[in-house]
């Protein structure tokens, strides 16, 4: 259902992953997958709905249920790699702060090929945050931008720094190296 899910759901049994979700790429166009997604809503278990099927609208819970069902969760080795599983909308505060990375193997969607983002679909079946969401990226964002002017800043002067402590040192610096 959504690529690149696969290789999470192998890469989650060896070791705890975080997810950001609403921008992962779904093969097939919007409409397709939202006809898809309402299909999907229509099965219910008939007597009693709240009994079958649990139908999840947030892009992060929808990433959950299609790993889970990569991955064998009722098993003690499944049950503990699907605890490891981290999915988030948008980046929280603790993961704000760490360098992001990219699975390459997750990447292949080819140009031309018509696709749709999962926050997207979400918000067009039922998702009442996509919008909210996109703000806080959009802050995030301005605040990682300023904080890497800072610290790009902060780089020179310790560069600066350091080749000045390197002239006035001089000879010493070969005394003082091991």
């Amino acid at each position: 259902m959504v690529s690149g899910s696969g290789v999470c759901a192998k890469k989650v049994v060896v070791d705890a992953r975080h997810h950001i979700c609403e921008e992962i790429c779904m093969s097939g166009g919007l409409v397709r997958q939202k006809m898809k997604y309402m299909r999907f809503l229509r099965k219910r278990m008939n007597t009693k709905p709240s009994h079958g099927p649990i139908h999840f609208r947030a892009p992060a819970k929808i990433f959950w249920r299609t790993v889970r069902g990569m991955i064998p969760h009722k098993t003690k080795r499944g049950a503990a790699a699907l605890a490891r599983l981290k999915a988030y909308e948008g980046i929280p505060s603790p993961y704000d702060k760490i360098k992001r990375m990219v699975i390459p193997d997750a990447l292949k969607l080819q140009k031309g090929h018509k696709y749709c983002l999962l926050g997207r679909l979400s918000s067009e079946v039922g998702w009442n945050h996509y919008d909210t969401i996109r703000e806080l990226e959009k802050k995030r964002k301005e605040r990682a931008q300023v904080a890497y002017e800072r610290k790009k800043q902060l780089n020179k002067l310790r560069v600066k720094a350091e080749k000045t402590a390197e002239e006035k040192l001089g000879s010493q610096l070969d005394i003082l190296a091991p």
